[in-house]
């Protein structure tokens, strides 16, 4: 039996759509789980840095890519800066910590 070109035209479709799904998974781009787990450890890395006296919360920006934090922002000493990353790497979750854009204000 032969399909109609309605029928045709609608399986085209639906393979077209199905190929650009499956070439959208595999762009790198992060899945949701682990864009959530991301946005945990970020919060767990900020919370430490409000509970700690050393290190002041506000002037340094803390993101997440991979279980990787990325540090970046201003710090008043070098034990600040060495602090933070230290309460950044016991962080559960947390693979890597990159502090090269965490700079000593002068």
């Amino acid at each position: 039996m032969r399909l109609s070109n309605l029928a045709q035209a609608q399986v085209a479709v639906i393979l077209a759509v199905l190929i650009l799904i499956g070439c959208s998974a595999m762009t790198g781009r992060q899945s949701t789980g682990a864009a959530v787990d991301d946005a945990g450890i970020t919060s767990k890395v900020k919370s430490s840095f409000v509970a700690d006296p050393i290190v002041s919360a506000t002037d340094i920006d803390v993101d997440t890519s991979g279980g990787t934090v990325i540090l970046s922002g201003f710090v008043a000493s070098e034990r600040e800066r060495q602090r933070a990353v230290q309460l950044a790497r016991d962080t559960s979750g947390v693979k890597q910590v990159d502090a090269s854009n965490l700079v000593l204000r002068r």
